[in-house]
């Protein structure tokens, strides 16, 4: 069953191995559905996969094979809090090494085009105190691709 409130994801032709790879890559994640055409239409076939119900990271998604008509871009991206250094290497090699590209302050892009911030805690942390600890951690941040957590950490304490 399709939860309450479903994020959307478009894609041209790529859900199903988008959700696949979503399920191998995050804890709490899974494809829960596939769906197919039942019949013809203007762009595709009877039994091309049409919508593919998935959870990444527990947040129930549709992945929408709409076609090539939509890109993506940053204005939507999902956001993993990690714990530490290994766990954000993981997940930011696991995108980027798979097709994906790097850019700025913890973001990347998926092979497909959807756009990721993988955020250590400790810099959301750093943030949320504010003051100075904060203006040293988000100084550090900018200078980063991958975030650092070690330098994160280091900046914190000043």
């Amino acid at each position: 069953m399709v939860a309450k409130n479903t994020i959307c994801v478009w894609y041209d032709r790529d859900a199903e191995a988008a959700a696949r790879f979503y399920a191998e890559t995050f804890p709490d994640s899974r494809v829960d559905a596939v769906i197919r055409a039942p019949g013809d239409y203007p762009d595709g076939q009877e039994s091309d996969v049409l919508v593919v119900e998935f959870t990444v990271a527990g947040v129930a998604c549709i992945g929408l094979n709409g076609g090539p008509v939509f890109k993506h871009n940053e204005a939507f991206s999902f956001q993993i809090a990690t714990d530490d250094q290994e766990e954000t290497d993981r997940y930011w090699n696991a995108i980027v090494g798979n097709g994906g590209a790097e850019s700025d302050c913890g973001w990347c892009k998926d092979k497909w085009g959807v756009s990721w911030q993988i955020t250590p805690r400790t810099l959301t942390e750093a943030l949320k105190v504010g003051g100075d600890e904060a203006k040293r951690a988000f100084a550090a941040m900018m200078k980063m691709r991958k975030i650092d957590v070690a330098a994160i950490d280091a900046a914190r304490r000043g």
